[in-house]
């Protein structure tokens, strides 16, 4: 990974228009030529970006004397998606640092170890989400990653289980991208969402809700020790 600390500006192109004037910021440039713009503001996201498959092309800018007193450009970066014309092309102006690290290879997420026995639990008392329920497996495979649960409910309808700690927006929209994608299937479809979480705030829960899923309280202590087969649907 490439990471570079420098006074830039960024034009986006194609499917949509963005700009970002000059300031100090990091971009980190990935193995695949992905680029991501950060600042010191803001959240984890990025404030542009280009992702993989793409291009990327550095050319150096020669001095313009006759326009020494404005700031000068020193190098521009500009990202060609390989599958669309999008293009981000950034331009660098004070380089304060640019450094290369082999981070080697990365055995991928493992999740809270609480996270993961609330799926052992719920997948072991399926009965949870409706009586008749029954488990198809855990770690469900999707072309965007596996769906934590997926059952089937009384009537034979599939269900995708979503399980988080701390139920937010994140998890919704999590979820919403695993149904939408499971029920263009015709062999699956209708699929069910399920927001299972031992909370879930409020915003979230107004989001799965509109979106047709129902949120499931998980007790972690009760699903523990006891094989206790009520709902607790909301």
């Amino acid at each position: 990974m490439r990471i570079i600390v420098a006074d830039c500006s960024a034009v986006y192109s194609g499917r949509l228009n963005a700009s970002l004037p000059l300031a100090k910021r990091v971009l980190l440039i990935k193995a695949d030529n992905s680029l991501l713009i950060f600042s010191e503001l803001g959240s984890y996201k990025p404030l542009n970006w280009m992702t993989a498959p793409c291009t990327i092309k550095e050319v150096v800018v020669p001095a313009d004397e006759a326009a020494a007193e404005q700031p000068q450009p020193e190098r521009l970066l500009r990202v060609s998606a390989d599958k669309s014309n999008d293009i981000l092309e950034v331009t660098l102006y004070h380089i304060y640092s640019d450094q290369d690290f082999d981070l080697g290879l990365d055995p991928g997420l493992v999740k809270d170890g609480v996270e993961d026995h609330l799926q052992r639990y719920l997948a072991e008392q399926i009965q949870r989400i409706g009586d008749g329920a029954k488990l198809i497996r855990r770690e469900y495979p999707t072309a965007i990653g596996p769906v934590d649960i997926m059952a089937v409910n009384s009537d034979g309808e599939h269900v995708a289980i979503e399980i988080k700690r701390h139920g937010g927006i994140d998890g919704v929209e999590q979820l919403t991208r695993y149904c939408d994608l499971l029920n263009r299937d015709p062999l699956l479809a209708p699929v069910h969402g399920i927001f299972a979480a031992q909370t879930i705030t409020p915003q979230a829960r107004v989001l799965a809700e509109d979106r047709g899923f129902r949120c499931l309280i998980l007790d972690y202590e009760e699903m523990k020790n006891t094989e206790d087969d009520s709902l607790r649907l909301f």
